[in-house]
């Protein structure tokens, strides 16, 4: 019998589901996402509101110059209309030369013709801009927030688009270009015929046509459905609207069931040609889509998304400043711990794509920053945002063989053989049970050290002379301080370590090398050279290393590592 899900106990009779749309010939599953979208970040307005405390004037400059460097076009920079602040802010943008001629802001404002006015006026001198109007739609909000019927409903987004165009008229004659938004707002709560008829009926006045566009919003304004409802909604209002090649069609989606970035990325394969959120996804109650995540997950597909991401902690550090709210460690993409990987699987995996990713890029005699990306667990170069690989790979509790080894080889240049991976990382693992918490790579390296690299054991190697016996032998002579006390050895056999581990017998040490690698660290005349054996001593199988400029000093200090190493075994138990 497999477990069975109890009754929560909890009001789930107060909720109702979300109605499906009918649109059985929808054409959005099989669709992909070639190109950016339009993007409006309304982090100056949307996301600033929703903040506990809004951002002051130096903060919003902060930003808006962000959002320009990262390349957004269109900037909803506040609402005007609702405090001297947001006016004031406006006008220091248009004033004082701000605005570079490719970039057009957006100001919102509610249907009151008061509002539209003080809206419009701050924007007079601006070469592009874009008046931005909405009215809640939905029958809920109709019903008892505003107490109209539909036709009442509608005569406010007619009424208010006629005093935008009239506004606009008497305002803005002289700029260069001047846009107008309409969203009828609650849109994913709105009957799909009343939402066509108000959008119909405010086209009726602006009168879109070739060079004049109407950009129409249809806000996720409380995230309520599947992202697949939202996108079927989005599909049916562009197949039903009139005059659809003069319509920018956007998309607002909240994040309150969690999954605005799907309902945006569904949204444009429905049809929607603009998305409309925040740097990391700020906003009111969960907050508005996030454009850092939308953006990267094109990035992640091999589609530009036409705005710079290349510097991803800069642009966090920033936005971290300016709205005084962190960004989580685990946030797709910008997080401290997105590239990082803690569990010993996923190290091992990792360390072992990036040395195939060099040896493949090296094959195809592509340097490796240009060459295809592919390495298990990591979705994105991280050297493509910023990052180094320092904190791919972080060592506790949970991590393993892989792990230890990449920091080793990233830190010191250490390429440890695979069983002695293994050997060490169990030691590492009694350290971090112990300790518990995060071990950083100088945690590891004075463990490893320690470990391997004490010249405290019962054997250690003080000098050494060797010469070639006349059979093709190798002949050693060694000064040693074994068990406390100096003592010359000699010994013979096929190679310096052999040789070695033959003289050994005088101090009464037996040794059987099992395995041994060597590599240089450094390049040049002077470099070191890493030994590693694997050894069977009074029936235990231990590693030694050895560390320094001559390779056979290296490798006899690595065979007295290994006597080292068995003697502290044989001890702790």
């Amino acid at each position: 019998m497999v477990p069975q899900q109890q009754p929560s106990g909890m009001p789930v009779h107060r909720y109702r589901p979300f109605p499906a749309v009918d649109l059985p010939d929808r054409t959005w599953p099989s669709k992909t996402i070639t190109s950016a979208p339009r993007w409006l970040s309304t982090d100056l307005r949307d996301g600033n509101q929703a903040l506990i405390e809004p951002m002051d004037p130096q903060r919003k400059h902060e930003i808006f110059a962000l959002l320009v460097r990262m390349g957004y076009k269109e900037i909803e920079v506040g609402f005007p209309a609702a405090s001297q602040t947001d006016f004031d802010f406006v006008r220091s943008l248009v004033e004082n030369d701000l605005i570079p001629d490719d970039v057009q802001i957006s100001v919102l404002t509610q249907a009151r013709p008061d509002l539209i006015e003080r809206t419009v006026q701050s924007l007079v001198g601006a070469k592009r801009s874009t008046v931005h109007l909405y009215n809640a739609t939905a029958p809920e909000f109709r019903r008892v927030v505003f107490g109209v019927d539909r036709e009442a409903c509608k005569a406010i987004a007619v009424d208010g688009t006629r005093a935008v165009v009239d506004c606009i008229e008497r305002y803005l004659g002289e700029s260069e270009y001047v846009g107008y938004e309409y969203s009828p707002e609650i849109f994913i709560d709105t009957e799909l015929d009343f939402a066509l008829e108000v959008c119909e009926a405010v086209m009726d006045v602006w009168r879109p046509g070739p060079g004049r566009e109407i950009i129409l919003n249809l806000p996720a304004t409380v995230e309520r459905a599947t992202p697949n409802v939202y996108a079927d909604q989005i599909e049916w209002m562009s197949r039903n609207l009139s005059r659809r090649e003069y319509v920018c069609l956007s998309v607002h989606p909240h994040n309150d069931r969690g999954t605005g970035i799907a309902s945006a990325e569904l949204g444009v394969m429905a049809g929607a040609d603009r998305v409309e959120g925040c740097l990391y996804g700020h906003g009111e109650r969960t907050g508005n889509v996030d454009l850092v995540t939308l953006g990267m997950n094109l990035f992640s597909q091999g589609v530009d998304p036409m705005i710079d991401f290349s510097d991803i902690d800069t642009v966090r550090r920033i936005v971290e400043h300016c709205t005084q709210m962190p960004v989580a460690p685990r946030h797709p993409y910008g997080g401290d711990l997105v590239y990082t990987a803690f569990s010993g699987s996923h190290q091992d995996a990792i360390k072992k794509g990036l040395t195939a990713l060099e040896e493949d890029a090296a094959a195809a005699g592509t340097p490796v920053a240009e060459y295809p990306w592919g390495v298990p667990y990591l979705p994105i170069d991280p050297k493509d945002v910023g990052r180094n690989y320092e904190a791919v790979i972080r060592v506790n509790s949970q991590s393993g063989k892989g792990g230890v080894s990449y920091i080793l080889h990233r830190d010191h240049a250490l390429d440890v053989p695979r069983r002695m991976q293994i050997e060490f990382s169990h030691k590492v693992q009694e350290f971090t049970d112990a300790e518990g918490g995060e071990f950083d790579g100088e945690r590891i390296w004075e463990i490893f050290t320690q470990t391997y690299l004490n010249d405290d054991g019962p054997v250690g190697v003080l000098a050494h002379r060797s010469e070639t016996a006349e059979d093709g032998g190798y002949r050693i002579s060694a000064d040693v301080r074994a068990h406390g006390e100096i003592r010359e050895i000699a010994g013979a056999g096929q190679g310096p370590i052999s040789a070695f581990c033959d003289a050994l017998t005088d101090v009464d040490v037996k040794v059987r090398v099992l395995d041994y690698v060597e590599h240089s660290l450094d390049v040049g005349s002077d470099a070191r050279a890493a030994a590693y054996v694997e050894t069977e001593i009074d029936g235990r199988t231990v590693w030694g290393v050895g560390i320094h400029h001559n390779i056979t000093t290296a490798s006899l200090k690595a065979v007295c590592s290994a006597i080292g190493r068995a003697q502290a075994e044989a001890a702790a138990e």
